[in-house]
């Protein structure tokens, strides 16, 4: 029985350890948002706190003080702006 849970745990954590490739993540790091758009993370950093500022930011996931950027709204957010 103990083997059994241990190997179901085993297989937990190697399923967490893979690695999801950034076109398929839902949220972003600005990091990788700026790899993936080839938006400079600055800039990046500066749209999401005056976006923030005014309410309009639903691209933005905030897991305490993690930010995380939803991969499709900030896809439609770019589509629908055009410049930034």
């Amino acid at each position: 029985m103990e083997n059994e849970n241990l190997t179901s745990v085993i297989t937990f954590n190697d399923k967490k350890k893979q690695n999801v490739p950034i076109w398929e993540k839902f949220a972003l790091t600005v990091e990788e948002t700026a790899i993936y758009s080839n938006i400079g993370e600055n800039t990046l950093r500066e749209l999401i706190k005056d976006l923030t500022n005014t309410g309009n930011c639903n691209f933005l996931l905030c897991i305490g003080n993690k930010k995380l950027i939803k991969r499709k709204q900030f896809e439609d957010y770019i589509n629908k702006i055009g410049v930034i």
